[in-house]
């Protein structure tokens, strides 16, 4: 949750190393804290960035614009016109595993990187290294494990991923991450020698879960994604434990999407008040229409992946 002492850097003894690297890990964790109790709005044009910028997001990330067919980094020209235009950091998506791709996005000078299994996959067994990197990754989850061992390769943002259709459907994020909630719940009750038994039973490294047990939670910066179209959606997501929360591009397709991201992004600095939220939540009616998952794409619930 996003309280002010949430999330701790690590100490001069690490779990993590970034030896030799253009940035010690510790310094990629600062970074990505910078974007705590904030909205990440995914953004595929300028205007939508200048609007997302207004309405009061942290970031934006820029992402290709959906097309059918693979789907790939967006157009570096793109990138580099919206960080022109933008005062507030802005993140790229690379495909998993495309190393060339996040190679790319580096270069042209953005803040972060995402990892995203959103896109196509460019590699299905190997994720990118990302401590050969100097900007800071994010990465997507369903599990306790899966974040672990994402932060073990060199994410310092964790993105717990719900829905991956775009339906508005939020059932699919508030497993994920209630999942990965328990986990941490259940760690904290453990005594020592059990934490070996767990870090081998999530495949995850014994160091890593250690600290998260220490910790209390993930020990980097933890959001959620997919699905989350209204004020209490995101608010849902900050009372469940999250550090804030990513908006997907089809929070434009409505008469004024600045109302709406707006209405989100005051939801999330305000998540623990009922009557901010519900005056935040009012006159969204248009706003918040959207497909029916039953209809549309079937019973909800499916895989996240």
């Amino acid at each position: 949750m996003a309280d002010d002492n949430a999330v701790t850097l690590y100490n001069s003894n690490p779990a993590i190393t970034d030896a030799a690297k253009k940035n010690p890990f510790s310094i990629k964790v600062a970074m990505a804290q910078m974007l705590r109790g904030g909205a990440i709005v995914e953004v595929t044009t300028l205007d939508q960035a200048r609007i997302a910028e207004s309405a009061g997001a942290c970031c934006v990330v820029v992402s290709d614009p959906r097309k059918p067919g693979i789907s790939r980094m967006p157009d570096p020209s793109l990138i580099k016109e919206i960080k022109r235009t933008l005062s507030i950091p802005v993140m790229a998506k690379s495909r998993v595993g495309h190393f060339v791709e996040a190679q790319i996005l580096e270069s042209i000078g953005v803040d972060y990187i995402d990892e995203s299994e959103a896109l196509a996959f460019a590699d299905e067994d190997h994720f990118i290294n990302k401590h050969n990197f100097g900007v800071a990754f994010v990465c997507g989850c369903r599990d306790l494990g899966e974040a672990l061992i994402r932060v073990r390769e060199g994410a310092a943002l964790i993105r717990t991923q719900g829905d991956l259709s775009r339906s508005g459907d939020i059932v699919q994020t508030v497993r994920s991450v209630r999942k990965v909630m328990g986990e941490i719940r259940v760690l904290n009750n453990m005594d020592d020698d059990e934490v070996f038994a767990f870090s081998k039973r999530i495949r995850a490294p014994y160091d890593i879960v250690a600290q998260t047990k220490q910790m209390g939670r993930l020990p980097v910066v933890h959001f959620a994604a997919g699905g989350i179209s209204t004020p209490a959606d995101a608010a849902l997501m900050m009372q469940l434990g999250c550090d804030g929360v990513f908006l997907e591009s089809e929070i434009f397709d409505c008469l004024d999407p600045y109302k709406k991201v707006r209405a989100i992004v005051q939801a999330v600095r305000n998540y623990n008040d009922p009557l901010e939220l519900a005056q935040a939540s009012s006159g969204l009616e248009e706003a918040m229409a959207g497909l029916n998952v039953d209809e549309q794409f079937g019973a909800a619930g499916g895989s996240a992946y």
